[in-house]
């Protein structure tokens, strides 16, 4: 009885070398054994000039499952639109090098005080092969994501605190004498339920403790009697304002405004939080 034993093979590597300059690339591909495949192959760091590389790459590589390596040497700022992982194929790995480490590698190959596109491309090639390299997304990518999503949430943050305090100034003239039943209004969910639908004392009165509660309740939000009554009293005890009745339209605007700034807030720190390992 013979039996079927599965060979599992380790996959092909293949490195693509890439060495930016300011507006130009040079890159070659390159196998495990360290027969060139292609290039060096020159071109313009433009969308049609890597799709047109990418096309002739493809044609080379031994199999279709091979396991390709980008490996891109760090140039200033030149080389940051090729680490986006969209500029590659699926399931290709882009590493970045360090260009000290491309120099030592020159080095070692003798050629440290030479510096050319093509020796370049074996030092990079020779550092992905011996595994060398930093995953774009390990560092990179993930630290400029980071700092994009923080600047974002700072700047809500700070155009929400402006609208808090715009909107108090509002309730000042809708409702006075609210924060002394309430020091932080908006920092609590009976306050910002308030502002939202008692911006007018007199509502509020009319209602009474026992009813405002059922109808807090009704709309998921449970408010004990104590607090109740003592918003209902200082309904009651509120002086009418001139201008109260443009103030909860202004009120209204930026009570919009203020729910969408937390919306954006609680999305930047998921998109942070996602970036970040647990």
């Amino acid at each position: 009885m013979s039996l079927d034993v599965a060979v599992v093979r380790a996959p092909t590597v293949v490195v693509v070398a890439v060495d930016v300059g300011k507006s130009t690339v040079a890159l070659s591909v390159t196998g495990a054994d360290r027969r060139r495949l292609l290039g060096q192959v020159d071109f313009k760091m433009t969308a049609p000039g890597l799709e047109a590389v990418l096309a002739r790459v493809r044609r080379v590589l031994p199999v279709a499952g091979a396991l390709v390596k980008v490996g891109i040497e760090a140039a200033g700022h030149y080389h940051r639109p090729l680490l986006a992982p969209s500029a590659w194929p699926a399931g290709w790995e882009v590493l970045e090098l360090n260009p000290a480490h491309v120099a030592e590698q020159r080095r070692v190959q003798g050629r440290r005080r030479i510096k050319t596109d093509a020796i370049d491309l074996e030092a990079i090639t020779e550092l992905v092969l011996a595994g060398r390299g930093v995953p774009v997304r390990s560092r990179e990518l993930v630290i400029g994501e980071l700092a994009a999503w923080s600047a974002h949430r700072r700047r809500r943050v700070q155009t929400r605190t402006a609208t808090k305090n715009q909107l108090l100034g509002q309730l000042d003239r809708c409702f006075p004498g609210l924060g002394l039943v309430l020091p932080d209004v908006l920092g609590t969910k009976v306050g910002r339920f308030v502002a939202e639908h008692f911006a007018d004392p007199h509502r509020l009165a009319a209602l009474g403790a026992g009813r405002f509660i059922r109808f807090a309740a009704v709309r998921g939000l449970q408010v004990r009697r104590p607090v109740a009554e003592g918003l209902v009293t200082a309904a009651r005890d509120a002086l009418p304002m001139p201008d109260a009745a443009v103030a909860r339209e202004v009120l209204a605007a930026d009570l919009v405004l203020l729910s969408d700034l937390d919306a954006q807030v609680t999305a930047a720190e998921a998109a942070m939080a996602a970036l970040l390992p647990p």
